[in-house]
């Protein structure tokens, strides 16, 4: 029965993030489309700058080729309707099926274990820390930035310092509720959580201390208000994500498991009944 009620948890969280990928999506086009295209504008008229400005190196038709050749292999793959349409859609949805997936096997861990809290709650609770760990830390640490902003040279290295924040964050998080709980039997639920929550924090910017920064995450003198944009719209399509998760993940883990629990009840009760009609 528990093998089954974890399966069904699994496939619910990943339809759930497959609706909450499409509200995402939704804001993500309307919100965070108008910012990259202002940002993929600007370092265009950075490139046509540094060109205009700079000597040319070939004379006559040499220099035209040249020019033809390094048009050509500038050429994007993948056009930029469909990279703000077709591509971002499949990115967002895929990106909210896997996540919505592993969000619901931490709720059938979480359930019941942190607290007498229904299943709603506790998805509301699984939406809420997966957003804080999987993102807001994250974020705070290596705010998102626009596409075509910053050296892409050290591309690999923010990616991999990006992850690793997550990777701390997750840790710190599951840290934080190990210790509510061994602290819960003689502080009490309400100190043991500020307990928790305190030296999570304090890790936290432990972790932030250490870790590097992005120093040429963004190039200078790259508009602050366009970049701001970006980062609060990144912001909204993941609150958005998470939220809509929540709450549709919520409805359908309340109705799987209030189900399994009637069908319990109901073979409980034809076991008790079945020796007296024997």
């Amino acid at each position: 029965m528990y093998a089954s009620t974890v399966r069904g948890l699994l496939v619910r969280g990943m339809l759930a993030g497959l609706i909450a990928g499409l509200f995402a999506f939704a804001v993500a086009y309307v919100v965070g489309e108008p910012p990259v295209r202002g940002s993929i504008a600007v370092e265009e008229a950075q490139a046509a700058k540094d060109a205009a400005g700079a000597p040319s190196a070939h004379a006559g038709h040499g220099g035209d080729a040249a020019s033809g050749e390094a048009a050509e292999e500038e050429e994007e793959l993948v056009s930029r309707p469909v990279q703000s349409t077709f591509g971002l859609a499949t990115g967002v949805l895929v990106y909210g099926v896997a996540l919505g997936g592993i969000a619901s096997l931490a709720f059938s861990f979480a359930l019941g274990r942190v607290g007498g809290f229904s299943p709603r709650a506790t998805a509301a609770l699984t939406g809420a820390g997966a957003f804080a760990l999987v993102y807001l830390v994250p974020f705070l640490k290596y705010p998102a930035t626009p596409p075509a902003v910053g050296n892409p040279d050290t591309i690999g290295q923010r990616t991999t310092l990006f992850f690793l924040m997550i990777l701390l964050s997750v840790l710190l998080g599951v840290g934080a509720i190990i210790l509510g709980r061994r602290l819960a039997p003689r502080l009490g639920n309400w100190n043991a959580t500020l307990a928790a929550a305190g030296g999570f924090i304090v890790a936290t910017a432990l972790a932030f201390a250490v870790l590097p920064d992005n120093s040429d995450a963004v190039q200078p003198g790259f508009p602050a208000a366009l970049l701001w944009e970006f980062r609060i719209a990144s912001l909204a399509v993941q609150l958005v994500l998470w939220a809509v998760f929540a709450i549709v993940f919520g409805v359908l883990a309340q109705r799987l498991l209030a189900a399994h629990a009637e069908g319990a009840e109901a073979t409980a009760a034809a076991q008790r009944e079945a020796p007296a009609l024997g």
